[in-house]
């Protein structure tokens, strides 16, 4: 008798090669339904910004090519996940549902639906595929989850050498389920569309992530010493593609274990422990899922951040301060989705520091416009700039944006990029005076300690 057909339920791993969801369904044999499911109903679900949605009509264009080419289908849902999958499991008569973890609110969402799916006499497993370690297994010798980067990594690296990679199954196959067009989904820009600059600097897909991963390896990785520098392309930039799975960080690992040159064998190092930010700011997310609206250090909840004046917002956001690395940054970000990450530190500390406005804001509008916005690491990342975070920068460091701009891009090739009319005459004067929104800002720091000593 042959077996009944089994469902790979996709979420962030739009990938063929190392997706033990896939790989599973394959080996159990049978008919495979792969489908994804655009759920912002569910309790926990936080809907896409525009520049993540631009990306994921890209991912899930690509993915179904790659999946016909091997024989599968994919189909897409929308709706609330839970009852969308069951439905889905109805249609088919599917024995077995098969997923990769999540880490923040929606896994409740998952638990809750494992439950449901096997007391009715299904097959439900998940599995790790987008991490190196699954966040439960990292802890400190007390058994509580890390609060401080150098300790956690050095746990990591201690726990042995991540899994190796899996290969892409040789076939899929296929049951062709009735589903949405992905055009239905209306994720692209049209009026206006803005999204010019994406499309000239990013190729979607897991094509487009190991072309990167190579691009990398051979011309950014011997440099990546200089990944400061942002007019040098010494980064990545894989983050888009590991925030929607197209690779995943194992595939990362082995690729630079691999055949690399001196100079860039001599960077592999330092390379991985940024891999390792990224597992560090899942481990806060996983225990604490509203790292997007929660201080992780709670005495900021008295942090008395002002009310942001719209004027000075918007400068922020368009790349008007007057502050010509700031809003070069600005600038990239709103043109091509994604922005240097030291220069992301300067104008987040620009923004919660200088103008004391909350980071929530700020992780807000990078929600919207980085296509690489990861509800693990855009939240942990801007609440380590505004002190409020685990491992956070000390309050007292308040980024220099002049000082930071001489130091990393001396020449200013960055600057000129983003802001052309940086030495003319239109070019705005500074929003705010820094030297003096400095000391408001350690002022206000103050103010916290001093509850925090109140309160006991």
């Amino acid at each position: 008798m042959a077996p009944s057909p089994s469902i790979v339920w996709l979420r962030d791993d739009l990938r063929i090669a190392d997706n033990p969801a896939l790989t599973a369904a394959v080996d159990r044999g049978g008919p495979v339904v792969v489908v994804c499911v655009l759920d912002e109903q569910s309790p926990g679900a936080r809907p896409l910004g525009g520049a993540s949605r631009w990306w994921l009509h890209g991912s899930l264009r690509s993915l179904a090519d790659d999946l016909g080419r091997a024989g599968g289908h994919l189909t897409l849902r929308r709706g609330a996940a839970a009852e969308v999958i069951a439905a889905l499991v109805a249609e088919t008569g599917a024995g077995a549902v098969y997923w990769n973890r999540r880490y923040g609110a929606l896994r409740d969402v998952d638990a809750a639906l494992k439950s449901r799916l096997r007391a009715d006499g299904l097959i439900v497993e998940s599995f790790g595929a987008s991490l190196l370690h699954e966040p439960w297994t990292i802890t400190s010798g007390s058994g509580d989850p890390y609060r401080v980067f150098t300790p956690f990594w050095r746990a990591c690296l201690a726990a042995g050498e991540p899994r190796s990679p899996l290969p892409a199954p040789a076939s899929v196959d296929g049951l062709t389920v009735p589903g949405d067009a992905l055009d239905a989904w209306a994720l692209l820009p049209t009026r206006p569309d803005w999204a010019a600059g994406l499309r000239e600097a990013w190729t979607p897909g897991e094509d487009g992530a190991h072309a990167r991963l190579e691009q990398f390896v051979e011309h950014g990785l011997p440099l990546y010493h200089r990944r400061d520098e942002p007019a040098i392309d010494a980064t990545s930039r894989l983050s888009p593609h590991l925030r929607f799975g197209e690779l995943s960080p194992h595939q990362v690992w082995a690729r630079v274990h691999a055949g690399l040159s001196p100079e860039a064998a001599a960077n592999r190092a330092k390379f991985l422990s940024e891999i390792g930010w990224r597992e560090f700011s899942y481990s806060i997310l996983f225990h604490l899922p509203q790292l997007a609206s929660i201080n992780v250090r709670r005495d900021f909840d008295a942090f008395p951040w002002q009310e942001p004046d719209p004027e000075t917002l918007e400068a922020w956001r368009r790349g008007t301060t007057g502050i010509p690395i700031v809003d070069a940054g600005m600038r990239q970000l709103w043109h091509s989705g994604w922005m240097h990450n030291r220069v992301r530190m300067i104008v987040a500390s620009l923004l919660t520091k200088n103008l004391l406005i909350d980071w929530r804001i700020g992780e807000e509008w990078f929600w919207d416009t980085l296509v690489d916005a990861d509800e693990a690491s855009n939240a942990a990342s801007w609440q380590w700039v505004a002190g409020s975070g685990a491992d956070a920068a000390p309050y007292f460091r308040v980024f220099n944006p002049v000082l930071q701009a001489d130091r990393f891009d001396p020449e200013r090739d960055y600057v000129r990029r983003w802001v052309p009319e940086v030495d003319g005459p239109e070019y705005p004067r500074p929003i705010v005076d820094l030297a003096a929104s400095r000391l408001r800002a350690l002022d206000a720091y103050e103010a916290v300690k001093a509850a925090k000593s109140a309160a006991g």
